[in-house]
């Protein structure tokens, strides 16, 4: 705990002072989710060092010395379904300061029982309300599937990709945006786990950017498990002139009740 409170302040405070916004979430979904009956929190936080240092759209916050954050809730309804809520959705930023964004629902399905499948899949849908600074309109949605499998002796790698969709409600299926994210992983033990991740960003499926245009980050993180509280972390650099140089993020996340519950897990 000692760690993660000198961590925090060290990629926090040193956005208190010109920051500006890259996205909310930067992060690989496998087919984890919470038990059913149980709460679960995690708090994204991103910042970037050096970021693109014009706006994605007029009046956009900028990418560069951006912070960015927000508070994921999240209810396992059944073994096979999850619900979530993005709330708040904040940032600061070098033109407009401290702002709020908007929010996000969030409904995921998958093969339950992630933990001991060799092979595991899934499908999250998530339905935005947006700040016009934040998107370039209101409304927008994300298919993300999932697909993973594992390999190696005891099963310590994992490869799964999100072959993610992004929906502005524009040109149909072929107005969707195609941004995959990639992650290839490695279990050191019970507590650790490493990985390489990529994110990128081709454009819509009717036009594919050409290559120059192109979204692409890597990034390496590593995952601690811990109870009642676990943490990724983890520093991505961009492959393309349109992508922000230098990203960190830190997520905390936890269980609110249940047998590991951050208020009920030592009762």
């Amino acid at each position: 705990m000692k760690l993660y409170g000198l961590a925090l302040p060290l990629l926090l405070g040193s956005a208190a002072g010109a920051l500006a916004t890259p996205t909310d979430e930067i992060q690989v979904y496998t087919s984890d989710i919470e038990p059913e009956g149980v709460f679960g929190m995690t708090w994204h936080n991103n910042y970037t060092f050096d970021g693109l240092k014009t706006p994605d759209f007029p009046g956009a916050l900028l990418d560069n010395h951006a912070y960015s954050s927000v508070v994921e809730w999240a209810y396992g309804v059944t073994p096979w379904f999850e619900a979530g809520l993005y709330l708040p959705l904040y940032a600061n930023s070098q033109t407009q300061g401290w702002t709020y964004n908007g929010f996000k629902l969030r409904a995921l399905f998958v093969k339950p029982d992630y933990v001991n499948n060799d092979f595991y899949y899934g499908v999250n849908f998530e339905f935005s309300w947006s700040q016009k600074w934040w998107e370039s309109q209101v409304n927008t949605g994300e298919i993300r599937p999932i697909i993973g499998f594992r390999f190696g002796p005891d099963n310590r790698w994992s490869f799964t990709v999100n072959p993610i969709l992004d929906n502005s409600y524009k040109g149909g299926i072929s107005g969707l945006e195609f941004n995959p994210s990639t992650r290839l992983d490695y279990k050191i033990d019970d507590t650790w786990t490493v990985a390489v991740e990529e994110y990128d960003g081709f454009g819509e499926l009717r036009k594919i950017l050409p290559a120059s245009q192109q979204f692409h980050e890597l990034w390496l993180t590593g995952d601690y498990t811990g109870d009642p509280i676990s943490v990724e972390f983890g520093v991505g650099a961009g492959l393309t002139s349109v992508s922000d140089g230098l990203t960190a993020k830190l997520m905390f996340m936890t269980d609110l009740d249940g047998p590991h519950g951050l208020f009920t897990g030592n009762r």
